[in-house]
This record gives C-alpha cells, sequence and structure tokens, in this order.
C-alpha cells in the first residue's frame, strides 16, 4: 500500500472484527495509539461494526475550496457537498493496517495544539459533542514508527488548507 491516497484512491475492508482483535492487529503491527486513540476504540461503534470495503481517497482542506482554511464542520460539509461521504469511525485502524508506507513525518512533535505535521486525519462525524471528547483518528509515522492517534478539537479550531484528509469516495 503506497503512501498517498491521491485521485482515485483504493479500497479498504473496514469491520467485520471485534475491538479485541483489532487492538490485537494493531499490536502484532506495531502500531501504536494514544489515550485519545485509546477512548476511539472504547467507543460503541467498535462493539460490533458491519464488514464492508469503502474506497478513500485524500484531499487537502485547500482541494475542498479552502484557500485560507476552515473550522472542520465548514470543511466536513463542502467534502459532502463535493460528492465525498465521511468515513464511519471505525476506518481509523483498518487505514492504517493498510497504509504500511506513509512517508514518515518532518518533524517528531506529538502533541502541539495544531494539526500535526505529515498527518491523515481520518474524516469522520465525531463520536461526540463534548469538547473534551476525541473527535476522531490520524494517521502519522513519526521516526519510522506507525501511528493511529485520536485528536480533540472545537468548531473554532482552523484547520491549515495543508491539512491531509481521508474521505470516501462513494461508488457510482
Amino acid at each position: 500500500m503506497v503512501g498517498t491516497l491521491r485521485e482515485d484512491g483504493f479500497v479498504v475492508r473496514v469491520g467485520g472484527h471485534s475491538r479485541v482483535e483489532i487492538i490485537q492487529f494493531l499490536r502484532r503491527a506495531n502500531i501504536l495509539h494514544n489515550d485519545h486513540g485509546e477512548t476511539l476504540l472504547a467507543h460503541p461503534a467498535f462493539d460490533a461494526p458491519e464488514a464492508r470495503s469503502l474506497r478513500i481517497v485524500e484531499r487537502t482542506v485547500r482541494d475542498l475550496g479552502f484557500e485560507h482554511g476552515s473550522v472542520q464542520s465548514r470543511v466536513f460539509t463542502t467534502a459532502r457537498n463535493q460528492g465525498l461521504e465521511l468515513c464511519p469511525l471505525v476506518t481509523g485502524p483498518y487505514l492504517r493496517l493498510a497504509m504500511t508506507e506513509q512517508s514518515n513525518a518532518p518533524d517528531s512533535v506529538l502533541s502541539a495544539g495544531r494539526a500535526p505535521t505529515g498527518a491523515i486525519h481520518v474524516a469522520s462525524d465525531p463520536p461526540s459533542q463534548d469538547v473534551e471528547y476525541p473527535k476522531g483518528f490520524y494517521l502519522r509515522v513519526v521516526n519510522g514508527q506507525r501511528w493511529l492517534r485520536g485528536y480533540r478539537c472545537d468548531d473554532k479550531y482552523e484547520w491549515a488548507p495543508e491539512q491531509r484528509l481521508a474521505l470516501v469516495l462513494p461508488a457510482s
């Protein structure tokens, strides 16, 4: 699997495994996660997710029409208006497992109050409106180590134009 999701994307099979199995898959693949990622993995969406195949594509916030960035809700609404769909929450771990060749991040800062460099956010509906609860996953490689990390933000946080998003390209 290549490290880029551009243009027509690639198909990833998501769901169909228990939470325990997903965590075991991540552990066996030496994929690290943060506390927010752990919180998301405990979400009821992982109780019994139905298996399905999704075509995942990458777009930047700029690709979606925001030259100067925008807040998450506007970015997601615009993606939908352009015929893309948000990923189910359970997509994060499956996409992380599938993307074995994501490029190494240009820095090793793991938490800085901004979208980390080299990250691909898995665009999904926030599982909670509570600002303290993680909003979704992002994928990142730091010093050769693959990460599945959860993130938090409120809807005042501006996503930068170069922020990369994984979205679903619906079957035509």
